[in-house]
């Protein structure tokens, strides 16, 4: 049928997954490699109320997905982005598709065989369609709405204040220039990754009085914001962040805001990243005295968290042996590596038996456990308390 033939050519062409509906009824699927599980079920209720006949949608991974609505029909295409997320955020992603432990492998590598857009040709190719399959001849870039799944966690209002107090800029170019002080409070947090300080220091930022970079006020905005994702990004390495990691984290906040044209946007996008930044960072150093080494074992893990952890291959990776690994991070951290280890799985299972409904078990079959019994076992000895027992008492305190 048509609608097959058209998704199977805009896929050959892109190297994006598309997928053609009629109402609620998926009419087809293309995919340029098989995948277990389509990653657009985690996003579909979001994307088919976008009220726009043409629009796109960011998940919080950074991935878009394009739409387009004939009134015939819907096209959806995606996901993709310039860069896409690494092996360990594609296996949560596989764990949030309930993707079979087995089939996680080919779920990654299918991923990883996604054609790779910067967002702005995924919307070109959006205009293009809507011309041929719309007659519209007029619809441009910047007509397009973002709609961002980060957006919605930002509902109170004294969220809304923390955002809008995030460099404010003021026109006057007499005032006296105050960013530096501001800059080095700031990168000093990210840095430190003391996430709490940042939420109260937000809470009552100083306006920033700084200099006049750009010709109008968007771009002034969308400047100051790149500045600072250039300085949180070399902060939060020298906090211990992999250089990688921090680099490719500021790449894709400054790619998305490019997109926005929305001033209070723009600031909440910011608020986000800054507290990504920090927090990030605080993963590194919690629980422990900061060294070189222990920041190595700390990136390591969180690169690793959905895999049974070796402590011989991490030393293959840092290049040292294990004996002298295992005894130079107890001497240092005052921790066995087991320890270390299995308090950050443990972690990493309180996070997702709070954000998602899936099972203690599959959650811990994620976290790389041999069974239920072991991850149990583990859990109740860094956490005090059974999974079962900490889900309940989640639910007790948020009722």
């Amino acid at each position: 049928m048509k609608e097959e033939y058209l998704a199977r050519s805009i896929m050959h062409l892109s190297g994006i997954p598309v997928r053609i509906y009629r109402g609620e009824e998926q009419l087809c699927v293309c995919f340029p490699a098989p995948l277990p599980r389509d990653p657009f079920v985690l996003c579909r209720d979001d994307v088919f109320a976008l009220p726009e006949h043409v629009g796109y949608y960011a998940t919080p991974l950074f991935h878009y997905y394009g739409v387009l609505n004939t009134g015939e029909f819907r096209l959806v295409i995606g996901p993709t982005s310039q860069i896409m997320a690494d092996e360990q955020k594609l296996r949560e992603l596989a764990f949030q598709l309930d993707v079979p432990q087995e089939e996680i492998p080919d779920f990654v590598e299918g991923m990883n065989a996604i054609l790779r857009l910067p967002v702005e040709t995924l919307l070109q190719m959006l205009c293009t369609l809507n011309y041929f399959l719309n007659g519209e001849e007029t619809l441009e870039l910047s007509d397009l709405a973002i709609h961002e799944a980060e957006q919605t966690l930002i509902k109170t209002g004294v969220e809304r204040r923390r955002t809008t107090r995030v460099y404010e800029n003021v026109a006057a170019e007499t005032q006296e220039h105050n960013t530096l002080a501001i800059e080095e409070a700031l990168m000093s947090i990210v840095r430190r990754g003391d996430s709490d300080m940042l939420r109260r220091w937000l809470s009552s930022a100083p306006a920033v009085h700084g200099g006049t970079i750009a010709g109008d006020q968007l771009r002034q905005l969308r400047n100051t914001f790149i500045v600072t994702a250039t300085l949180a990004s070399r902060a939060a390495i020298r906090g211990g962040m992999r250089q990688d990691d921090a680099f490719s984290l500021s790449d894709a906040y400054i790619r998305r805001v490019e997109l926005l044209t929305s001033h209070s946007k723009i600031q909440n996008l910011q608020y986000h990243m800054l507290v990504e930044f920090t927090e990030q960072v605080e993963k590194l150093h919690r629980g422990k005295h900061t060294t070189r080494l222990s920041l190595d074992v700390a990136n390591y893990v969180r690169h690793h968290l959905s895999e049974p952890i070796r402590v011989e291959a991490m030393a293959a990776e840092l290049y040292i042996s294990r004996p002298y690994l295992s005894d130079k991070f107890r001497r240092e951290t005052g921790q066995t590596l087991t320890d270390y280890i299995l308090e950050e799985k443990t972690e990493e299972a309180k996070r997702l038996l709070r954000y998602s409904d899936r099972s203690a078990a599959a959650i811990g079959t994620y976290l790389g456990f041999s069974s239920h019994g072991h991850f149990t076992r583990v859990f109740k000895k860094y956490a005090g308390i059974t999974p079962g027992e900490y889900r309940a008492h989640l639910a007790d305190r948020d009722a």
